[in-house]
């Protein structure tokens, strides 16, 4: 962190949020962590590795390098990451036993409503509690989980009726660029998600189906994706076969200049190019990359696949797979139908 004062900016390095300071320094420059700071950041941690076991903290620290941590994907350490600090700075210091306590439900009810006005971080605030304190039943440390009933604020995150329209990818590809485009399209095809779709390799590529192992835990499990080769999607990999690739990049997609794209960045420039060609949902919703999801949902659909199929291939609920078939599928079958038998009445 960085204070200013009389004779200028003085920096401070902590060994963690909340611990002991490690390094102090005054300029306009940030300090570097060389390797005589990240020593003292060690020796720190080292001296101060063993928290009160009676206390959240310990409970956090032991989260943090267990197993199950482990297990998630990057992108979720990293905002599961952020919010887990949020926690420590608040409860870290209290004893677990106060967690067993039915009273502590409206603790976490109020800390949710304190940050109503960023309803999505507040949910994955809860979401991060929850699964902290499951951690801590699991292991025998806590006796309940005070935050596995609490509802979300946010309302906006069912978005299983969301899909990507022909008009859509149409506007799409002429405000991006290649790169970004084939992203969409093979999204479109095969249902991953983004993490899987930036990480995706040749050598998963198999004549009549792909074939990886998700890099998102799903009900504690990574899902092994399967997906089929269609014609279609046998066309568009032969096209990306073409595009230019640094040497040892071995991945489907490629950025522009031919080198591998992070799960982020991706995610990013596919939004930044829906904004640009202006497509959003019904309700003025934008529409991101997992969206595409429902599209390949919708393709299945029309080549005859069953919702517990589809459920299948896209780790969804075949409930869930049900309301798109409603809204896409049934309903415009219904709307030609009618179409068809009032044509047919006015030649009668």
């Amino acid at each position: 962190m960085r204070k200013k004062t009389r004779v200028g900016i003085v920096w401070y390095i902590y060994a963690w949020r909340g611990g002991p300071q490690v390094f102090r320094s005054e300029g306009p420059k940030r300090p570097r962590l060389d390797a005589d700071i990240m020593r003292r950041i060690v020796a720190a941690d080292e001296m101060d590795n063993s928290p009160d076991p009676s206390t959240l903290l310990a409970l956090i620290r032991d989260w943090r390098r267990s197993p199950e941590w482990k297990q998630l994907a990057d992108s979720t350490k990293k905002t599961w990451g952020s919010a887990l600090d949020m926690i420590e700075e608040k409860w870290g210091r209290i004893p677990l036993g106060v967690f067993n306590d039915p009273r502590m439900k409206s603790k976490v009810f109020d800390w949710r409503d304190s940050r109503k006005d960023t309803p999505r971080a507040a949910d994955i605030g809860v979401t991060v509690l929850r699964a902290l304190l499951k951690f801590g039943v699991q292991r025998g440390r806590l006796s309940t989980n005070v935050a596995a009933d609490i509802s979300s604020l946010y309302r906006n995150g069912q978005r299983a009726e969301i899909i990507w329209l022909p008009d859509d990818l149409r506007r799409f590809a002429e405000a991006a660029n290649q790169a970004v485009n084939d992203a969409v399209r093979l999204a479109c095809l095969t249902g991953l998600r983004c993490a899987d779709l930036a990480d995706l390799r040749w050598s998963e590529i198999g004549e009549k189906a792909i074939i990886r192992v998700a890099s998102k835990v799903s009900r504690g499990k990574r899902r092994r994706a399967t997906v089929t080769v269609t014609p279609q999607l046998s066309e568009l990999l032969t096209e990306l076969r073409s595009r230019k690739r640094k040497p040892d990049v071995d991945t489907v997609l490629v950025t522009s200049d031919g080198r591998r794209w992070s799960s982020d960045g991706l995610g990013k420039r596919v939004g930044e190019a829906a904004t640009k060609a202006g497509i959003v949902h019904t309700d003025g919703r934008r529409k991101h990359l997992h969206d595409c999801r429902g599209t390949c949902a919708t393709q299945l659909m029309l080549d005859g696949a069953t919702d517990q199929d589809i459920a299948r291939v896209l780790a969804w609920s075949p409930e869930r797979v049900a309301s798109i078939r409603m809204v896409y599928i049934d309903q415009a079958r219904t709307v030609v139908a009618l179409a068809d038998r009032l044509a047919a009445k006015a030649v009668n």
